[in-house]
């Protein structure tokens, strides 16, 4: 049994840590095809573009070869391969962390709000489009591989007789 207590609540001061992102794995490098493990993608290849502040990497499909968007994807999700591509062509300089902030609406805490049916979702806006297609394009132009194409656009899948401790990306 405790014998002393304090006579006012005393809270301790927690001190916060800087955010310090993540290194980047020592088999990444900007150019290379990454295998995503998980979300709505899984299991699709893209191209690592670069790092952003926040230590996630942002990668793309291309959108228009297997239909992954201009993404933010945390490393321990994703799988290198030895695979490469050139990335030269394209711009993806202004892309950061506040790209992808969503927009705050102002929303009033009512009955009616509570009873309202749900709100449909908003369509991406035509700047980020567009940036998604200048990215892209300098990109698809750069890859006139065919077999390297059709890398990007399949699946990666397990299937019978295949063990992932054997296998080599």
């Amino acid at each position: 049994m405790v014998k002393w207590y304090p006579t006012e609540d005393v809270q301790k001061v927690r001190v916060k840590r800087a955010n310090k992102p993540a290194r980047l794995r020592g088999g990444v490098s900007p150019g290379q095809i990454l295998i995503l493990l998980a979300g709505k993608h899984q299991g699709k290849r893209v191209a690592f573009l670069k790092q952003l502040e926040s230590g996630l990497l942002l990668v793309t499909g291309p959108y228009k070869l297997n239909g992954v968007p201009l993404k933010r994807v945390p490393q321990a999700y994703t799988v290198p391969t030895s695979t490469k591509i050139d990335i030269s062509g394209s711009d993806f300089s202004k892309v950061t962390d506040a790209y992808f902030a969503k927009e705050k609406e102002n929303t009033k805490k009512t009955e009616e709000a509570f009873f309202a049916p749900k709100k449909e979702k908003k369509p991406f806006s035509d700047a980020k489009k567009a940036m998604q297609k200048s990215v892209d394009a300098g990109i698809v132009n750069k890859v006139a591989d065919p077999v390297v194409k059709k890398y990007l656009k399949t699946k990666f899948r397990l299937r019978n007789g295949m063990f992932p401790h054997t296998l080599k990306f």
